[in-house]
Parts: structure tokens; sequence; C-alpha cells
């Protein structure tokens, strides 16, 4: 089934999530039309994990788990399919597609997944809209370019059986991998996300590192989510530019105002922080070219903040 939301001409409004939807049941063999978060400041300690049980095991590969996973998407047809399949041990599979130029659509459709379009939106509201589809308590937000390693998948399962729901979240370690190997060190190196939560929860509406917008008495579960953000460095560049845009806008409507301190000092501070105190040197080459993209993303930042605003 394809969901369709017209952001323009909508029949209800979502009372959680503040997103207008019009939902259409619709056969759509191809669309032609027209996608990351931030680490947590400290490390969370795994000893209060209410997923981590004296007694492991491994679910059975064909066992279900009711969990819904809410994937928000722009032009991701090459890995999609793979991504949805990973899933299937997943009670239920959102895909909310921003307008993809390509197949990415009907890729997800035909690997089982429900499909929702949502264009010209921010990627929390491609979030929020899929959450309000969820037909389980527990929801994992899932970014494209990520996939959940066999031990989260448990964690997940003893969580939706224990019918705990004391914590309304948890929040799960990013494994990051770019450049050729594993980043272990530096920022990438400490990456903890709140992504697993019960399903009354929204994130907050910005374009950029978007979070819950409750995150009262959030637990760890074990596992970890393996992320692999960049194809390459000049595909880095060219998303932290994106973003670097994305991240300008919300200051300005934040009432932030430019300064030429930050553009001096932020980008070499953000250098010093990420390849000297967080260790970031450690993971050789690759650690120094992260550090210095890192640094350059700061700088984009505020300069794109500083020239007029030209939507």
């Amino acid at each position: 089934m394809i969901l369709l939301i017209n952001t323009a001409d909508f029949a209800k409004s979502n009372d959680s999530s503040g997103i207008p939807v019009r939902r259409v049941s619709c056969s759509l063999p191809e669309l032609d039309c027209m996608a990351p978060r931030p680490s947590l400041a400290t490390a969370p300690q795994p000893t209060s994990s209410a997923a981590a049980p004296v007694s492991r095991f491994a679910l059975h590969p064909s066992e279900r788990v009711a969990v819904s996973v809410v994937i928000p998407t722009l032009n991701e047809a090459s890995r999609i399919g793979e991504l949805v399949d990973d899933l299937s041990w997943a009670d239920q599979v959102i895909v909310v597609d921003g307008g993809s130029a390509d197949r990415t659509v009907p890729v997800a459709k035909n690997r089982g997944a429900d499909v929702l379009i949502i264009r010209g939106r921010t990627i929390a509201d491609q979030r929020n809209a899929g959450i309000a589809l969820a037909r389980n308590h527990w929801v994992l937000a899932l970014d494209a370019d990520e996939s959940v390693t066999p031990e989260l998948r448990a964690s997940l399962g003893r969580l939706a059986r224990s019918g705990d729901k004391s914590s309304a979240a948890y929040r799960v370690r990013s494994r990051n991998w770019h450049l050729g190997r594993e980043l272990r060190h530096g920022p990438w190196g400490r990456d903890w996300k709140v992504r697993v939560f019960s399903r009354d929860q929204r994130f907050a509406v910005r374009r950029v590192h978007e979070n819950l917008e409750v995150l009262d008495d959030v637990g760890t579960l074990d596992g970890a989510l393996l992320h692999y953000p960049y194809s390459d460095v000049s595909h880095q560049v060219a998303k932290v530019a994106k973003y670097a845009r994305w991240a300008a806008d919300d200051l300005r409507a934040r009432g932030r105002r430019p300064r030429l301190w930050d553009m001096l000092a932020r980008p070499a501070w953000r250098f010093v922080r990420d390849y000297l105190v967080m260790s970031g040197w450690r993971d050789g080459s690759a650690g120094f070219v992260v550090s210095a993209v890192s640094a350059f993303s700061v700088f984009l930042k505020y300069a794109c903040l500083a020239m007029p605003f030209d939507p």
C-alpha cells in the first residue's frame, strides 16, 4: 500500500505530529518527481539498560519483533530494497519518501514496506508522519544508510516481549564507517542516538539535528546501528554543504545574528576538539579528513548565516 500525502490540499491533521495529511490508496509503478542527527553529549552507562538481562539469547530468524521501523528517504533506490529485506524480522516497515526522482517508492513497495509520500518537508516531518502510522508500541527510527546488528535486533525483541514501559525512549550506539574503515575515535567513535521510543513521541521539527521533543528517563539498549553516511570524500563535502545551509536556516529562524568570530574561531575549535581533544588522530588519515571536513562544515554554516537570505 502506498499512502500519498498532499501538503497543499489535505483532509485531516494528525494531532500529535501536527502534519496535515491526506491519505490516498493508489498504485504507483514509479514516481517522476523530485534527505543523520546529533550525538549525545556524553556516552551513556549501559548499567541501567532495561533490555540487557542476565540471560541472553538470539531471536530465531523467522521470529517477528513487534516494532515499527520508520525510514525517511529521498532518492535511495540503490539501497532501500536491501534495507527493507534486512528488516524482514520487523512487524512493520514504513518508508516515508520526500519525493524521490528515482525508483525508491516502487522498490520499497515491491519489497513489502508501507510507503508514504510527503514532499517538501523536513526529515523530522517525515519521521513524524511515519510514527503516526505505527501499529506497534515501540518505534525504531532508522535512516536509509543504517542497518541493525543482530544484537540490537535481539534487544528489541526482549523489549517488545517484556512489556516494560518504564522508559519512553532508548539510546543506541551508532558505529560509523567511512573511508574504508570504522571510525573508532573522535566524535564518530562515541556516537549514541535516541532511536527507539514509544509511538506517542514526536521529533521537534527543524531542518537538521532533529531530536525527540521529550527525552526524560532514557534507557540504553545492547547492540548497535551500523552507519555508512558517505560514499567518498566528495559525497561527504556535498552533503555537509547542504546541511550547513539548513543549519543556517535554523539559526536564522531562531533570531541568531552572524558574527565574524563565529566564522574564525568556531571552525578552528571544531578541528582541535575532534582531532586532538577527542583523539580523532587515532583513526589515521581518515580521522584527519573527517575532522577537517567537520571544521569546514562549521565555517559553511556561519558563512551561510552571514550571507543575505536567498530562499
